[in-house]
């Protein structure tokens, strides 16, 4: 059974952006059904709105391209329960809301206000490194 995971912006971008970057093996995990990556209309929004960023020089059609990378392998979830601890940083928010609605076992960032709150949820919150670790050592 594949591990139901919520990637945060900043992920799923590096991800998708750096082909030779530290995350680029994320794209095979997610295709090869190595996880379920969970999104929700806010978080998908967010995911749209960051790849526009100027500094990308992304054209519509590189973003529609890199979202067509991702999007397909999502589970789409709208969050209808939230998440009983809030982050000090109301961005990041809508990354816990949709890890508990979403029953994910995990939620990857490299956020330290995400990571701050490790332990303290029903699911996992761990950095992508970690993360990488973690399902190596699965047989």
């Amino acid at each position: 059974m594949s591990r139901r995971v919520v990637f945060d912006t900043t992920t799923v971008v590096s991800a998708l952006l750096f082909a030779g970057g530290r995350l680029a093996w994320l794209r095979r995990h997610w295709r090869e059904n190595g996880c379920v990556p969970l999104i929700s209309r806010a978080t998908a929004a967010e995911l749209t709105r960051v790849l526009r960023y100027p500094k990308f020089r992304l054209s519509p059609d590189d973003c529609r391209e890199l979202l067509a990378d991702y999007l397909p392998y999502c589970e789409v979830i709208e969050p209808i329960e939230g998440c009983a601890f809030v982050c000090r940083d109301a961005n990041d928010q809508p990354f816990l809301d949709l890890a508990q609605s979403g029953k994910a076992d995990l939620l990857i960032s490299g956020d330290r206000h995400l990571l701050t709150l490790a332990g303290q949820t029903t699911f996992l919150i761990e950095t992508p490194e970690a993360y990488r670790r973690r399902i190596s050592e699965v047989p």
